[in-house]
């Protein structure tokens, strides 16, 4: 890496949390600066515009959550262990893997009708999800692992939109009580499609 790559890796790294946790519109340039110690004029160097800066942040939140979830992932041996391992990741929106809070929801929220950029860039990392899960669940059907006739597709999007609902009602309420009945929940479902 070149020194100028390096400062501006250093500065996604450092406004990513920051856009995670108060959001896009509401994060300012101002706050990146003193995050950075780093001029405007430095800034505007490496990055032209704070939106341009913002779909970087939100690219650096979406790798970092990824990483974190498929080293998680990987430690599971069979296709069940997979699966609750990634229940059980998310199973703590108080502490979430990300600072912030899930960047999923956060910028998913903010983007919608704001940013079609950001909208899109969340869109295609929640289908990623799916296909993640699908294939999890296709591999145990596979391995005989689970009854044949479960629909992964379809149990994916309840499983993930589940978890993504428990996320927003546990940051909401300020405790997991909630999400540990949908935790509870998915993982009964699963255990019942267990052969």
């Amino acid at each position: 890496m070149t020194k100028g790559e390096e400062t501006r890796q250093f500065i996604i790294e450092k406004a990513a949390p920051i856009f995670n946790t108060k959001g896009i519109a509401a994060t300012s340039m101002s706050d990146i600066m003193e995050a950075t110690k780093l001029s405007k004029g430095s800034m505007y160097v490496h990055f032209e515009n704070k939106d341009v800066l913002a779909c970087a942040a939100v690219d650096h939140n979406m790798k970092v959550l990824s990483s974190k979830l498929q080293a998680e992932l990987s430690q599971g041996k069979s296709a069940t262990e997979q699966l609750y391992a990634y229940i059980d990741f998310f199973s703590n929106p108080i502490n979430p893997p990300v600072t912030g809070g899930c960047p999923l929801l956060n910028f998913g929220t903010e983007a919608d009708d704001t940013n079609p950029i950001v909208k899109e860039k969340v869109n295609t990392a929640i289908k990623h999800g799916q296909v993640l899960l699908t294939s999890i669940i296709e591999k145990g059907i596979a391995d005989k692992e689970f009854d044949p006739n479960w629909n992964a597709a379809e149990f994916s999007t309840v499983l993930f939109a589940m978890l993504e609902g428990g996320h927003l009602m546990s940051r909401m309420s300020g405790n997991n009580d909630n999400m540990k009945t949908i935790e509870k929940t998915l993982k009964k479902i699963i255990s019942k499609k267990l052969i």
